[in-house]
């Protein structure tokens, strides 16, 4: 059956991206990147947009100097941006002043400059091309050999037609054509000659290709299959994106610029259902819910009847609520993202036909899922063992961190999640109303993490902000106090430091 699917990206707030899946009017994936190259699986503080360069992006960069004690160099790729490369790594002898392009191979962490190399790879839907490559290469998660064969034997007809480049074949092109994997790779040539072109015409040190960021990477790599409609909210981004769509995808869905004040996730419903996303209890249309819990090891869900009592016999609504569950845990576990082993507790069932019919369908379920899910067993009373691919982290992981308080028995939501809640709400009324200050109130904590960027949020909407911290707020609660002018801003502030006296913390730029 056809699905509808539609992307929508939240990208205007320059410190994360958020890209959500929409199959059918539901939500059914949520992909989240803090500004730092998030395959590193950290959550780094919030950055300004100056600062970032991501992995992927391509230089002409300047060799500056040479420590032959470790077998490195370092390189400017732009005015105030350094970076380090393993001599060894360059198929030449290098010296100071000479110009060589450079693929960042991992972001600045810390104090440590991001990492270049020398070898450049440019992934497309299907394939990866290598410049001065001479082999081919298939996805080790393809498990399949005849596939494998097949794939190898596509890719290297591809290979003789366009010589000089190595070619690693990706896990998405399991099963593709060989006419979409030759469009990749024709795609793929042209970008790559645009980018020798710019080199060629561009002095060091300069960007030669930008990576195409948090959106490009889920069109790419999590969404193979078709798109009707792609939404965004932010001009520039929505200008690449369509340079994107143009490249890589010959369907070319919709691309929507959304310019709404209120804030597209908002809009459209999608914040809403994030939020229930990190529920421990999930209802389901019939009364019937499920408990999920995740730990370290493992996850637990628990199938429960609740409310659900209409069908005719107890046989019937035991099957009926466990197949409605299977089909909702199929869903959790995409959206959540949640990987490794999982342990369902389904309703017990009497009947072996009853049990048959219940895996059949949760196969069916999770087979609609990218990342392979393994079913392993289903006892007599309703347990079920299955195993599923991890490829980023959870939702609950990326969005909550462990309770200081409670000694780690719960978990409260992140200060990135709750600074940039903070910032999507002040955007809004900025875009509403031409007030000169603001005075928003917050809880202690939040607000004292929040005041770091109060100088970056100022400039960026060209308005005075005030925070002032309550300790009478629970954690994550927030709300706008004043708008107005800079001195009545500045009256409220006073009179709430006076009405309070120790209980809140006032802070301005």
């Amino acid at each position: 059956m056809t699905q509808n699917v539609k992307i929508i990206a939240d990208l205007r707030e320059h410190e994360q991206s958020r890209i959500a899946l929409i199959e059918d009017g539901k939500l059914a994936e949520v992909f989240i990147e803090f500004n730092s190259d998030a395959r590193d699986n950290t959550l780094p503080t919030l950055k300004t947009p100056s600062s970032l360069i991501h992995t992927g992006d391509i230089f002409k960069a300047r060799v500056e100097t040479l420590v032959p004690a470790i077998s490195a160099a370092f390189l400017k790729l732009a005015p105030k941006s350094n970076a380090f490369m393993y001599v060894n790594e360059a198929p030449d002898n290098i010296k100071p002043g000479h110009a060589i392009t450079v693929q960042v191979s991992r972001t600045a962490t810390g104090n440590k400059s991001p990492r270049v190399t020398p070898q450049i790879s440019l992934p497309g839907r299907w394939i990866v091309i290598v410049p001065g490559g001479n082999d081919t290469r298939i996805s080790r998660r393809i498990d399949d050999n005849d596939e494998r064969k097949r794939l190898k034997n596509i890719a290297d007809s591809i290979r003789r037609e366009f010589p000089g480049f190595g070619i690693v074949v990706r896990t998405a092109a399991e099963g593709a054509t060989p006419e979409a994997l030759r469009y990749d790779m024709i795609t793929l040539l042209a970008l790559w000659n645009d980018i020798e072109a710019k080199a060629e015409s561009s002095q060091a040190p300069c960007l030669l290709y930008r990576d195409i960021g948090a959106l490009g990477r889920v069109l790419r790599d999590e969404v193979p299959g078709k798109v009707d409609e792609i939404i965004i909210d932010d001009r520039e981004e929505f200008e690449r994106a369509e340079t994107f769509i143009e490249r890589f995808y010959p369907d070319r869905p919709a691309v929507t610029l959304y310019d709404g004040i209120t804030p597209v996730f908002e809009y459209f419903g999608v914040e809403d259902e994030i939020r229930k996303a990190l529920d421990r209890k999930v209802w389901l249309k019939s009364g019937a819910y499920l408990v999920i819990d995740q730990t370290e090891a493992l996850t637990v869900i628990d199938v429960n009847t609740g409310k659900f009592t209409s069908a005719p016999g107890m046989r019937e609504t035991v099957l009926e609520t466990n197949i409605e569950a299977a089909g909702e845990i199929a869903r959790q576990l995409r959206l959540r993202s949640i990987g490794g082993i999982v342990i369902v507790d389904f309703v017990d069932m009497e009947h072996s036909d009853d049990r048959h019919k219940l895996l059949r369908r949760f196969e069916e379920f999770l087979s609609h899922d990218r990342l392979k899910a393994k079913i392993f067993s289903l006892t007599k009373l309703g347990l079920v063992e299955l195993t599923r691919k991890r490829e980023r982290p959870d939702l609950k992981s990326i969005m909550m961190r462990v309770c200081n308080h409670c000694g780690g028995a719960g978990v409260v939501e992140r200060e990135e999640s709750i600074a940039l809640t903070v910032k999507r709400f002040i955007r809004k009324v900025t875009a509403s109303n031409g007030a000169e200050a603001f005075v928003i109130q917050a809880d202690v904590h939040s607000a004292g993490y929040m005041s770091q960027y109060l100088d970056v949020w100022q400039e960026e909407f060209c308005r005075k902000i005030y925070l002032v911290g309550m300790s009478d707020f629970v954690r994550g609660k927030y709300r706008l106090e004043y708008q107005g002018s800079i001195q009545g801003a500045e009256e409220i502030c006073e009179e709430l430091r006076r009405a309070n006296k120790s209980k809140v913390v006032i802070f301005r730029v």
